[in-house]
Protein backbone atom coordinates (compact mmCIF):
# COMPACT_ATOMS: atom_id res chain seq x y z
CA UNK A 1 0.00 0.00 0.00
CA UNK A 2 3.16 2.60 0.84
CA UNK A 3 5.04 1.53 -2.49
CA UNK A 4 1.25 2.39 -4.31
CA UNK A 5 1.28 5.51 -2.53
CA UNK A 6 4.58 6.85 -3.18
CA UNK A 7 4.30 6.15 -6.73
CA UNK A 8 0.65 8.47 -6.97
CA UNK A 9 2.92 10.87 -5.11
CA UNK A 10 5.65 10.41 -7.68
CA UNK A 11 3.19 10.44 -10.65
CA UNK A 12 1.50 13.75 -9.24
CA UNK A 13 4.65 15.59 -8.51
CA UNK A 14 5.72 14.55 -12.16
CA UNK A 15 2.52 16.13 -13.76
CA UNK A 16 2.89 19.15 -11.45
CA UNK A 17 6.62 19.84 -12.98
CA UNK A 18 5.48 19.26 -16.27
CA UNK A 19 2.93 21.71 -16.00
CA UNK A 20 4.89 23.92 -14.64
CA UNK A 21 7.25 23.99 -17.45
CA UNK A 22 6.56 24.93 -21.74
CA UNK A 23 8.39 23.14 -23.80
CA UNK A 24 8.65 24.63 -27.66
CA UNK A 25 7.37 21.51 -29.47
CA UNK A 26 11.16 19.85 -30.19
CA UNK A 27 12.00 19.62 -34.55
CA UNK A 28 13.49 17.35 -36.63
CA UNK A 29 16.99 17.30 -35.71
CA UNK A 30 19.23 19.43 -38.85
CA UNK A 31 20.64 17.35 -40.96
CA UNK A 32 24.24 17.99 -41.54
CA UNK A 33 26.47 17.83 -44.49
CA UNK A 34 30.10 17.67 -43.48
CA UNK A 35 31.10 17.58 -46.29
CA UNK A 36 30.70 20.89 -46.84
CA UNK A 37 32.63 21.80 -43.63
CA UNK A 38 35.71 23.47 -44.56
CA UNK A 39 37.22 23.38 -40.60
CA UNK A 40 35.94 21.84 -37.32
CA UNK A 41 37.98 24.18 -34.87
CA UNK A 42 37.12 23.41 -30.98
CA UNK A 43 34.00 25.61 -29.49
CA UNK A 44 34.58 26.80 -26.25
CA UNK A 45 31.05 28.28 -24.70
CA UNK A 46 31.43 31.21 -21.84
CA UNK A 47 28.91 31.53 -19.27
CA UNK A 48 27.06 34.82 -18.44
CA UNK A 49 26.32 36.75 -15.20
CA UNK A 50 25.40 34.15 -12.49
CA UNK A 51 26.08 31.31 -14.43
CA UNK A 52 28.29 28.15 -14.22
CA UNK A 53 30.51 25.96 -16.77
CA UNK A 54 31.35 22.17 -16.63
CA UNK A 55 33.97 22.75 -13.73
CA UNK A 56 31.24 23.30 -11.56
CA UNK A 57 29.24 20.38 -9.60
CA UNK A 58 26.03 21.96 -10.29
CA UNK A 59 26.73 21.48 -14.52
CA UNK A 60 26.00 17.89 -14.13
CA UNK A 61 22.22 18.31 -13.09
CA UNK A 62 21.88 21.67 -14.51
CA UNK A 63 24.19 22.42 -17.34
CA UNK A 64 23.89 26.18 -18.64
CA UNK A 65 23.69 25.24 -21.86
CA UNK A 66 20.32 23.58 -22.48
CA UNK A 67 19.34 23.88 -18.64
CA UNK A 68 15.90 21.62 -18.16
CA UNK A 69 16.52 20.94 -22.05
CA UNK A 70 19.16 18.72 -22.04
CA UNK A 71 23.40 19.14 -21.99
CA UNK A 72 23.59 21.15 -25.31
CA UNK A 73 27.37 20.19 -25.37
CA UNK A 74 27.02 16.82 -25.30
CA UNK A 75 24.19 17.08 -28.27
CA UNK A 76 26.70 18.98 -30.17
CA UNK A 77 29.80 16.79 -29.56
CA UNK A 78 27.36 14.08 -30.40
CA UNK A 79 27.11 15.91 -33.73
CA UNK A 80 30.75 16.06 -34.10
CA UNK A 81 31.76 19.49 -33.32
CA UNK A 82 33.96 19.63 -31.02
CA UNK A 83 31.93 21.73 -27.85
CA UNK A 84 33.69 22.68 -23.97
CA UNK A 85 31.58 24.57 -21.14
CA UNK A 86 33.84 26.81 -19.62
CA UNK A 87 33.57 28.32 -15.87
CA UNK A 88 34.49 31.58 -15.56
CA UNK A 89 33.41 33.58 -12.02
CA UNK A 90 30.08 33.97 -11.95
CA UNK A 91 29.87 37.93 -10.52
CA UNK A 92 33.48 39.05 -11.60
CA UNK A 93 34.79 41.76 -14.33
CA UNK A 94 35.30 40.82 -17.66
CA UNK A 95 39.19 41.38 -17.26
CA UNK A 96 38.95 38.70 -14.44
CA UNK A 97 36.76 36.42 -16.26
CA UNK A 98 39.08 36.78 -19.36
CA UNK A 99 42.14 35.95 -17.42
CA UNK A 100 40.39 32.52 -15.85
CA UNK A 101 39.59 31.54 -19.33
CA UNK A 102 42.69 31.87 -20.60
CA UNK A 103 44.25 29.86 -17.69
CA UNK A 104 41.50 27.11 -18.35
CA UNK A 105 42.08 26.91 -22.06
CA UNK A 106 46.10 26.96 -21.27
CA UNK A 107 46.27 24.56 -18.58
CA UNK A 108 47.87 27.29 -16.20
CA UNK A 109 47.37 28.96 -12.89
CA UNK A 110 44.94 31.71 -13.26
CA UNK A 111 47.13 35.20 -13.14
CA UNK A 112 44.93 38.36 -12.83
CA UNK A 113 47.70 40.83 -13.64
CA UNK A 114 50.72 42.14 -10.73
CA UNK A 115 48.99 45.99 -12.04
CA UNK A 116 45.27 44.92 -12.11
CA UNK A 117 45.38 42.69 -8.51
CA UNK A 118 47.38 45.90 -6.73
CA UNK A 119 44.69 48.05 -8.33
CA UNK A 120 41.69 46.20 -7.45
CA UNK A 121 42.84 45.02 -4.19
CA UNK A 122 42.70 41.38 -4.48
CA UNK A 123 45.11 38.56 -5.23
CA UNK A 124 46.90 38.53 -8.15
CA UNK A 125 46.91 34.50 -9.06
CA UNK A 126 43.53 32.36 -8.60
CA UNK A 127 43.14 28.57 -9.22
CA UNK A 128 45.36 26.55 -10.91
CA UNK A 129 44.29 24.31 -13.95
CA UNK A 130 47.36 22.92 -14.69
CA UNK A 131 46.83 19.02 -16.14
CA UNK A 132 43.32 20.14 -16.31
CA UNK A 133 43.00 21.98 -19.56
CA UNK A 134 39.89 22.63 -20.78
CA UNK A 135 40.64 21.35 -24.39
CA UNK A 136 43.10 19.69 -25.67
CA UNK A 137 45.26 21.73 -27.35
CA UNK A 138 45.09 25.71 -27.91
CA UNK A 139 47.75 27.31 -30.38
CA UNK A 140 47.82 29.01 -33.96
CA UNK A 141 47.02 25.58 -35.74
CA UNK A 142 44.53 24.38 -33.10
CA UNK A 143 42.19 27.83 -32.96
CA UNK A 144 39.09 28.24 -31.26
CA UNK A 145 35.88 29.27 -31.99
CA UNK A 146 34.31 31.59 -28.93
CA UNK A 147 30.84 31.58 -28.36
CA UNK A 148 29.49 33.80 -25.22
CA UNK A 149 26.27 34.56 -23.59
CA UNK A 150 25.00 37.45 -22.08
CA UNK A 151 28.28 39.06 -20.05
CA UNK A 152 30.18 36.15 -21.79
CA UNK A 153 30.19 38.32 -24.89
CA UNK A 154 32.25 41.21 -22.73
CA UNK A 155 34.42 38.22 -21.84
CA UNK A 156 35.34 36.48 -24.80
CA UNK A 157 35.54 40.14 -26.44
CA UNK A 158 37.73 41.09 -24.13
CA UNK A 159 40.10 37.79 -24.25
CA UNK A 160 40.88 38.32 -27.83
CA UNK A 161 41.69 41.89 -27.10
CA UNK A 162 44.37 40.83 -24.63
CA UNK A 163 45.48 37.67 -26.61
CA UNK A 164 45.86 40.21 -29.79
CA UNK A 165 47.33 42.74 -28.60
CA UNK A 166 48.38 41.96 -24.55
CA UNK A 167 48.91 44.60 -22.19
CA UNK A 168 51.22 47.11 -21.71
CA UNK A 169 50.89 47.64 -17.80
CA UNK A 170 50.84 44.46 -16.87
CA UNK A 171 53.90 43.75 -18.83
CA UNK A 172 55.50 46.69 -17.12
CA UNK A 173 54.21 45.94 -13.81
CA UNK A 174 55.46 42.16 -13.53
CA UNK A 175 58.56 41.92 -15.22
CA UNK A 176 59.90 38.71 -15.86
CA UNK A 177 56.73 36.80 -14.41
CA UNK A 178 54.41 38.53 -16.42
CA UNK A 179 51.61 35.97 -17.45
CA UNK A 180 52.21 34.90 -21.41
CA UNK A 181 48.23 36.49 -21.72
CA UNK A 182 49.38 39.86 -21.29
CA UNK A 183 52.18 39.20 -23.73
CA UNK A 184 50.27 39.11 -26.64
CA UNK A 185 50.58 38.04 -30.20
CA UNK A 186 47.98 34.87 -30.58
CA UNK A 187 45.04 36.82 -32.32
CA UNK A 188 45.55 33.97 -34.77
CA UNK A 189 44.95 31.40 -32.26
CA UNK A 190 40.92 32.44 -32.17
CA UNK A 191 39.07 31.90 -35.71
CA UNK A 192 35.71 33.07 -34.79
CA UNK A 193 33.73 34.79 -31.84
CA UNK A 194 29.64 34.53 -31.62
CA UNK A 195 27.94 36.95 -29.10
CA UNK A 196 24.89 36.03 -27.99
CA UNK A 197 21.81 38.59 -25.86
CA UNK A 198 25.20 40.06 -24.63
CA UNK A 199 24.84 43.70 -23.16
CA UNK A 200 27.59 44.78 -25.52
CA UNK A 201 26.39 48.70 -25.46
CA UNK A 202 25.98 48.22 -21.84
CA UNK A 203 21.96 47.37 -20.10
CA UNK A 204 19.22 49.53 -18.35
CA UNK A 205 18.50 46.65 -16.26
CA UNK A 206 20.68 48.54 -13.79
CA UNK A 207 19.25 51.59 -14.35
CA UNK A 208 15.73 50.19 -13.39
CA UNK A 209 16.96 48.16 -10.41
CA UNK A 210 14.96 45.07 -11.33
CA UNK A 211 18.77 43.39 -12.15
CA UNK A 212 19.75 42.93 -8.36
CA UNK A 213 15.78 42.44 -7.59
CA UNK A 214 14.06 40.14 -9.27
CA UNK A 215 10.11 38.56 -9.29
CA UNK A 216 11.14 35.34 -8.91
CA UNK A 217 8.99 32.50 -10.04
CA UNK A 218 6.84 30.60 -7.55
CA UNK A 219 5.82 26.39 -7.12
CA UNK A 220 9.31 25.31 -7.97
CA UNK A 221 11.50 22.76 -6.11
CA UNK A 222 13.80 24.48 -3.29
CA UNK A 223 17.04 23.23 -5.84
CA UNK A 224 15.60 24.71 -9.58
CA UNK A 225 14.25 27.96 -7.53
CA UNK A 226 17.33 28.34 -5.59
CA UNK A 227 19.64 28.34 -9.04
CA UNK A 228 17.13 30.49 -11.08
CA UNK A 229 16.99 33.18 -7.86
CA UNK A 230 21.07 33.15 -8.24
CA UNK A 231 21.02 34.22 -12.16
CA UNK A 232 19.56 37.45 -10.87
CA UNK A 233 20.89 37.73 -7.46
CA UNK A 234 22.80 40.60 -5.85
CA UNK A 235 25.82 40.96 -7.90
CA UNK A 236 27.62 41.80 -4.40
CA UNK A 237 27.01 38.65 -2.65
CA UNK A 238 29.11 35.46 -2.28
CA UNK A 239 32.13 34.88 -3.84
CA UNK A 240 32.01 38.74 -5.00
CA UNK A 241 32.48 39.86 -1.30
CA UNK A 242 36.37 40.02 -1.83
CA UNK A 243 35.90 42.63 -4.72
CA UNK A 244 35.68 46.25 -4.97
CA UNK A 245 32.47 47.53 -7.24
CA UNK A 246 34.73 48.58 -9.89
CA UNK A 247 35.87 45.09 -10.89
CA UNK A 248 32.41 43.32 -11.06
CA UNK A 249 30.64 42.35 -13.90
CA UNK A 250 27.64 44.92 -13.21
CA UNK A 251 29.69 47.95 -13.39
CA UNK A 252 31.09 46.85 -16.63
CA UNK A 253 27.25 46.32 -17.57
CA UNK A 254 26.14 49.89 -16.98
CA UNK A 255 26.15 52.27 -20.14
CA UNK A 256 28.86 54.29 -19.69
CA UNK A 257 31.21 52.08 -18.45
CA UNK A 258 30.35 49.14 -21.21
CA UNK A 259 31.01 51.66 -23.78
CA UNK A 260 34.30 52.89 -22.32
CA UNK A 261 34.82 48.95 -22.49
CA UNK A 262 34.56 49.22 -26.28
CA UNK A 263 37.26 51.81 -26.69
CA UNK A 264 39.61 49.47 -25.10
CA UNK A 265 38.55 46.43 -27.89
CA UNK A 266 39.92 45.78 -31.31
CA UNK A 267 38.01 44.77 -33.46
CA UNK A 268 40.33 41.89 -35.06
CA UNK A 269 40.68 41.97 -38.63
CA UNK A 270 41.29 38.51 -38.80
CA UNK A 271 38.31 36.86 -36.88
CA UNK A 272 35.37 36.23 -37.83
CA UNK A 273 32.14 38.01 -35.70
CA UNK A 274 28.62 37.45 -35.18
CA UNK A 275 25.72 37.90 -32.82
CA UNK A 276 22.77 37.08 -31.77
CA UNK A 277 20.28 40.21 -30.01
CA UNK A 278 16.87 38.28 -28.30
CA UNK A 279 13.67 40.18 -27.94
CA UNK A 280 10.76 39.47 -26.31
CA UNK A 281 8.94 42.32 -25.95
CA UNK A 282 5.94 43.95 -28.97
CA UNK A 283 5.13 47.68 -29.37
CA UNK A 284 2.54 48.61 -27.93
CA UNK A 285 1.19 51.33 -30.54
CA UNK A 286 1.90 53.97 -27.45
CA UNK A 287 5.45 54.54 -27.39
CA UNK A 288 6.94 51.79 -25.36
CA UNK A 289 7.22 48.07 -25.31
CA UNK A 290 4.94 45.34 -23.57
CA UNK A 291 5.90 42.14 -22.89
CA UNK A 292 5.24 39.01 -24.60
CA UNK A 293 4.27 36.87 -21.86
CA UNK A 294 4.24 33.77 -23.72
CA UNK A 295 7.89 33.89 -24.84
CA UNK A 296 8.93 34.80 -21.39
CA UNK A 297 9.90 33.37 -18.02
CA UNK A 298 8.52 35.12 -14.84
CA UNK A 299 11.79 36.31 -13.79
CA UNK A 300 12.22 38.32 -17.27
CA UNK A 301 8.29 40.48 -16.96
CA UNK A 302 9.01 42.49 -14.37
CA UNK A 303 12.34 44.36 -15.69
CA UNK A 304 11.10 43.60 -19.41
CA UNK A 305 8.21 46.10 -18.91
CA UNK A 306 10.51 48.56 -17.05
CA UNK A 307 13.15 48.39 -19.67
CA UNK A 308 10.49 48.80 -22.22
CA UNK A 309 9.18 51.84 -20.65
CA UNK A 310 12.72 53.60 -20.08
CA UNK A 311 14.20 56.60 -21.92
CA UNK A 312 17.10 57.96 -20.01
CA UNK A 313 20.27 60.03 -20.12
CA UNK A 314 23.34 58.00 -18.36
CA UNK A 315 25.71 60.33 -15.74
CA UNK A 316 28.03 60.23 -18.87
CA UNK A 317 25.74 61.76 -20.92
CA UNK A 318 24.53 58.62 -23.18
CA UNK A 319 21.17 59.48 -24.75
CA UNK A 320 19.13 56.09 -23.92
CA UNK A 321 16.08 56.81 -26.22
CA UNK A 322 13.12 54.97 -27.85
CA UNK A 323 15.37 52.65 -29.60
CA UNK A 324 16.64 50.94 -26.44
CA UNK A 325 13.02 49.66 -25.73
CA UNK A 326 12.60 46.49 -27.35
CA UNK A 327 14.37 44.20 -24.48
CA UNK A 328 14.81 40.21 -23.45
CA UNK A 329 13.75 40.97 -20.15
CA UNK A 330 17.60 41.56 -19.37
CA UNK A 331 19.37 42.83 -21.96
CA UNK A 332 18.15 45.73 -24.90
CA UNK A 333 17.94 44.02 -28.24
CA UNK A 334 19.76 47.39 -30.00
CA UNK A 335 23.19 47.03 -27.24
CA UNK A 336 23.06 43.07 -28.20
CA UNK A 337 23.68 43.47 -31.68
CA UNK A 338 27.64 44.88 -32.14
CA UNK A 339 29.52 47.45 -30.33
CA UNK A 340 28.47 50.61 -31.52
CA UNK A 341 31.90 51.96 -32.83
CA UNK A 342 32.47 48.89 -34.55
CA UNK A 343 32.00 47.74 -38.44
CA UNK A 344 29.02 46.17 -38.42
CA UNK A 345 26.36 44.42 -40.92
CA UNK A 346 23.19 42.42 -41.14
CA UNK A 347 24.22 38.58 -41.21
CA UNK A 348 24.54 37.88 -45.41
CA UNK A 349 25.49 34.41 -45.54
CA UNK A 350 26.79 34.53 -48.91
CA UNK A 351 29.15 37.00 -47.95
CA UNK A 352 30.50 36.67 -44.59
CA UNK A 353 33.44 38.83 -43.64
CA UNK A 354 36.44 39.27 -41.15
CA UNK A 355 36.90 41.74 -39.09
CA UNK A 356 33.01 43.12 -39.60
CA UNK A 357 30.18 42.26 -36.38
CA UNK A 358 27.58 40.17 -38.85
CA UNK A 359 24.24 40.41 -37.13
CA UNK A 360 21.86 38.00 -37.00
CA UNK A 361 17.68 38.56 -37.61
CA UNK A 362 16.61 38.71 -33.96
CA UNK A 363 15.57 36.02 -32.34
CA UNK A 364 12.05 35.92 -30.43
CA UNK A 365 12.59 35.02 -26.73
CA UNK A 366 13.55 36.09 -23.50
CA UNK A 367 17.17 36.43 -22.30
CA UNK A 368 18.36 32.84 -21.44
CA UNK A 369 15.48 31.58 -24.49
CA UNK A 370 18.41 31.14 -26.72
CA UNK A 371 20.35 28.99 -24.30
CA UNK A 372 17.32 26.71 -23.86
CA UNK A 373 14.92 28.79 -21.74
CA UNK A 374 14.30 28.24 -18.37
CA UNK A 375 10.49 27.28 -17.20
CA UNK A 376 9.79 28.04 -20.92
CA UNK A 377 12.27 26.05 -21.87
CA UNK A 378 13.07 26.18 -25.63
CA UNK A 379 14.92 23.29 -28.24
CA UNK A 380 17.11 25.76 -29.91
CA UNK A 381 19.68 22.44 -30.84
CA UNK A 382 18.99 22.89 -34.56
CA UNK A 383 19.64 26.56 -34.45
CA UNK A 384 23.44 26.10 -33.12
CA UNK A 385 23.56 23.56 -35.41
CA UNK A 386 22.66 25.70 -38.20
CA UNK A 387 25.08 28.64 -36.88
CA UNK A 388 27.98 26.35 -36.03
CA UNK A 389 27.88 24.60 -39.95
CA UNK A 390 27.69 27.76 -41.50
CA UNK A 391 31.00 28.87 -39.44
CA UNK A 392 32.68 25.58 -40.08
CA UNK A 393 31.63 26.15 -43.99
CA UNK A 394 33.70 29.47 -44.16
CA UNK A 395 36.53 28.59 -46.80
CA UNK A 396 39.60 29.79 -45.09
Amino acid sequence: MKKLVLKIICLVLVLVIAALIYVRAPKKDRTIDQSKWNTNYTYVFVHGLSGWGSYDKQYKFMPYWGMMNGDMMKYLNKQEFHCYAASVAPHYSAWDRACELYAQLTGTKVDYGDAHAKTMGHDRYGEDFTGRALIPAFSATDKINLVGHSFGGATIRLFAEIMANGNEEEIAASGDSVSDFFKGGKADWIYSMTTLAAPTNGTTAYYTGTAEDPEPPTGLSKKIEDKLNGMMADVNSGDSESRVPEDMASNDMFIDNALTLNEKIEVLENVYYFSIPCCSTKDSGKGYQVVDNSITDFMFRKPGRLMGNLTYTTPGGFVVDEKWLPNDGLVNTISAKAPFNAPQKALDRNNIEKGTYQIFPTFEGDHMSIIGGLLKTTDVKNYYVDFMCMINEIEE
